[in-house]
């Protein structure tokens, strides 16, 4: 059986793909790569979905069975070889929630992050002291001083992202209740988190939209989610989207659809990225 590890890569997830497609191309059922492998169909259908992880003998075998050239499959062994290695998130195994490992991953791999933040300041964008008194403040902060000091460092090493030549796109709408609502009894931190935004906003390659009291309700009033782009060809948008104990990932053809059309809708209400500075540059001056 194939080895099962917390959390897939982007790698896995894109190459488990690619074996369904040449699986497919080949015309062969899942039963039918299954018996190549001596092994039942569920094993086939779980690297196809990253559901475990690419046992590189059982990535040959198949490759040779759907009739991939010698160059194609040495290629793509390689790249299995280079997916299944730890990634540098897998150091915060002791915090990170299975569930978030994927984020993290698709994260560092995305071209284009579009995001609608109800509550607080994007991860990515938040200064060391705004997220420990966001961590302090929720279920984290329950387990001691020590845990939220080591999800403030995976949240730190995260934004590194943001320093990248080939750092991703990032599009944020975030609700005026952000701003309203104090996350620390000290007042410099907010402040020091609205001069960190006003900096990122001053950003190419960073869109921050307000979405105003004023406008009214919009079709995102439900709840925070972030959707992620690719280059690669081979994996399409997908959509997180978080709950209290868990998330789901989704990337069917209509729930993106769903959630692109309803980014769209809100990033035409919301204030607009040169308003957005001008009301955080108010809001800043109020503090």
């Amino acid at each position: 059986m194939s080895e099962r590890r917390a959390a897939p890569t982007v790698g896995q997830v894109v190459l488990g793909r690619r074996l369904q497609e040449l699986r497919e191309s080949a015309g062969l059922s899942r039963d039918e790569a299954a018996r190549v492998l001596r092994v039942a169909s569920a094993t086939v259908r779980r690297m196809e979905t990253a559901e475990v992880a690419l046992k590189i003998p059982y990535v040959q075998a198949l490759l040779a069975a759907y009739g991939v050239g010698e160059e194609e499959a040495a290629a793509f062994v390689r790249l299995a070889e280079e997916a299944n290695q730890p990634d540098w998130w897998q150091r915060f195994h002791d915090v990170l929630p299975d569930w978030f490992s994927l984020y993290v991953s698709l994260e560092g791999a995305a071209r284009l992050i579009r995001s609608y933040e109800p509550h607080f300041i994007p991860g990515l964008l938040q200064t060391e002291a705004y997220a420990r008194a966001v961590l302090e403040a929720g279920p984290i902060g329950q387990h001691g001083a020590e845990t939220v000091e080591r999800h403030v460092a995976l949240r730190l090493e995260r934004q590194r992202l943001l320093e990248r030549e080939d750092a991703p796109h990032l599009w944020f709408v975030m609700d005026e209740t952000v701003l309203r609502r104090p996350v620390s009894t000290r007042s410099e931190v907010m402040r020091d988190q609205l001069d960190r935004l006003l900096e990122y906003a001053d950003r190419d390659g960073i869109t921050i939209q307000l979405a105003e009291f004023a406008a009214g309700p919009h079709p995102g009033a439900y709840a925070p989610f972030t959707l992620f782009r690719f280059a690669e060809r081979e994996l399409p948008d997908m959509v997180f989207t978080e709950y209290l104990t868990g998330a789901l990932y989704l990337d069917s053809r209509e729930e993106v659809a769903a959630h692109l059309e309803v980014l769209d809708h809100m990033t035409a209400l919301a204030a607009s990225a040169q308003r957005t500075q001008k009301l955080l540059r108010e809001f800043r001056e109020s503090l």
